[in-house]
């Protein structure tokens, strides 16, 4: 949506943003956040991986889930930094991961990807499944350009969702990101990491959700409303 307002004769350009809308697969439903996932959040924010890997508080609170609930990810989108997913188990409902574009010039049509997968869903293919979806609305519905991933680089499992989505690894971003490793006495401390910089763009989607759904037995893009 593009709202225009006049004020003493000029004209003022408010900023575009995404539609909100759910994005339906196979397995999976994007949708927004609301309350009723604040349990299965704060557990899912607390689990080891998220916390070494991601910059959200620790230990993360109830507080911290509503108020992320509440303003934070609607705030993404109607400010237009992005939109916000809570992606869940087209089944059972089940909070299984979020995923987020950030840092959007609409100018160049380009935004940046992150995403959680919550430990109890980890190694059903949900990441690769729910970024596809949401590549394939971008690109199609929304005439974007470019997505860009930054995965730490020692985090793994993020650079092999990248690689399954055909990503191509543009480069590093020596010391670029904060990131945190478990202390002897059970706390944590920061470190610093590398950033690998992963580009997409629409060409490079070309067969992929064909070869996934061969390779992992689900589907990629459905449906968006």
């Amino acid at each position: 949506m593009l709202c225009l307002h006049t004020v003493f004769g000029m004209e003022l350009r408010m900023t575009l943003t995404f539609p909100s809308i759910s994005i339906s697969t196979d397995r999976l439903v994007l949708r927004p956040f609301d309350m009723a996932d604040v349990p299965a959040y704060i557990e899912m924010m607390n689990d080891e991986l998220v916390t070494a890997w991601t910059e959200a508080p620790h230990p993360y609170t109830q507080t911290d889930a509503e108020r992320w609930v509440r303003r934070i990810a609607p705030a993404e989108r109607s400010q237009g930094h992005g939109i916000v997913f809570a992606v869940t188990e087209f089944l059972t409902q089940r909070l299984v991961g979020s995923v987020r574009l950030l840092n959007t010039d609409r100018r160049t049509l380009a935004t940046e990807v992150r995403y959680i997968t919550a430990p109890w869903a980890r190694g059903e293919g949900y990441a690769t499944e729910s970024v596809l979806a949401l590549a394939e609305w971008l690109f199609r519905d929304q005439g974007f350009e470019r997505i860009e991933l930054r995965t730490p680089a020692g985090n793994t499992a993020s650079q092999q969702v990248a690689q399954k989505l055909g990503c191509i690894s543009e480069g590093v971003l020596r010391n670029a990101r904060i990131a945190r490793t478990a202390t002897e006495d059970g706390g944590w401390t920061d470190i610093r990491t590398d950033l690998i910089v992963w580009g997409l763009l629409p060409e490079d989607l070309e067969g992929v959700a064909e070869q996934l759904a061969e390779a992992g037995g689900y589907g990629a893009y459905q449906d968006w409303n």
